[in-house]
């Protein structure tokens, strides 16, 4: 019986985009331009935080399929994607209340963690092929644990912490002592129900009912070499996002309106694995690029 207890820690860069007016539009006057920011804050950030829960490997230093029914490996990881959080409280970039206008907001470095446990159980073997085995197939479970972030003048606040996620592994060669393994993945994973708000000293910008879904597909290479293993892949995400935004200047409140985002990116990763008798030590590293909010 294989059973492998995985501990990770992962690093993915994740390209900033550009905060700007959006197409979810506020409705003209006096509070237009506190309500259309923070319509850009939550577009700013929701790809953050679809980063920060795809993460890269679906199960840190894996490649092939585990190899069938009594296999399992567990892993303990902490995603954390190098982000970046607007300075809503920047005196250049507070609203005013003669109708929208462009705004470039500075921004700060901010790690967005999202600590993690996976769980991979072999299905079936496969089909013997020469010294390796093909199409296994290996079920993945996820549970990550969505934390509160309070950085300055942005704060993000979950309704529940933890949330599941579930997928699977379709094996194209089983790792043996000298054929790599090499799988293909995919993985869904959601975000709780968020609120987001944004003070600066005359305003408050509101993101409430923030659901984040999203599906990852990875392909995997791994080898393990005696007491060290690599892996490395590519793959894309898919972020659907939808929110109701709202703000208030000067003691007037906007209406609210309803937003919505999809985004697809792209994912390259590589792990670096120190091997002990029943668990691993997982390093990983890599960067999340592409996507484009909606257009104005």
């Amino acid at each position: 019986m294989k059973k492998q207890v995985l501990l990770g820690v992962l690093l993915v860069g994740a390209n900033a985009l550009s905060i700007g007016a959006q197409a979810n539009s506020c409705a003209p006057g006096l509070t237009q331009d506190a309500c259309q920011k923070a319509v850009d804050i939550y577009q700013y950030v929701a790809p953050q935080l679809g980063s920060a829960i795809t993460g890269g490997n679906a199960t840190l230093g894996q490649g092939g399929a585990l190899g069938g029914l009594g296999h399992f490996s567990l892993g303990v990881r902490v995603n954390a994607v190098k982000g970046t959080l607007p300075q809503v409280n920047d005196p250049a970039a507070r609203p005013v209340l003669t109708g929208a206008r462009a705004t470039a907001y500075p921004t700060k470095d901010a790690p967005v963690p999202m600590p993690t446990v996976d769980l991979a159980l072999g299905i079936y073997r496969g089909f013997p092929l020469g010294l390796t085995n093909v199409g296994g197939l290996d079920l993945l479970v996820s549970a990550s644990y969505i934390p509160k972030v309070n950085e300055e003048d942005v704060a993000i606040d979950p309704d529940n912490p933890l949330k599941f996620g579930y997928g699977f592994r379709i094996s194209a060669l089983q790792e043996s002592l000298i054929v790599p393994g090499i799988a293909f993945t995919y993985l869904r994973r959601d975000l709780p129900v968020l609120s987001m708000t944004g003070t600066s000293s005359s305003s408050t910008f509101h993101i409430s009912d923030l659901t984040e879904k999203t599906g990852a597909w990875r392909i995997v290479a791994s080898k393990s070499l005696m007491l060290f293993g690599i892996a490395a892949g590519f793959g894309q995400d898919t972020y659907e996002s939808s929110a109701n935004a709202d703000a208030t200047i000067a003691g007037q409140t906007s209406p609210t309106i309803s937003v919505a985002q999809k985004m697809t990116r792209t994912n390259m990763f590589t792990d670096l694995s120190f091997n002990f008798p029943v668990f691993k030590v997982i390093a990983e590293v890599g960067q999340v690029s592409g996507g484009n909010a909606p257009p104005p």
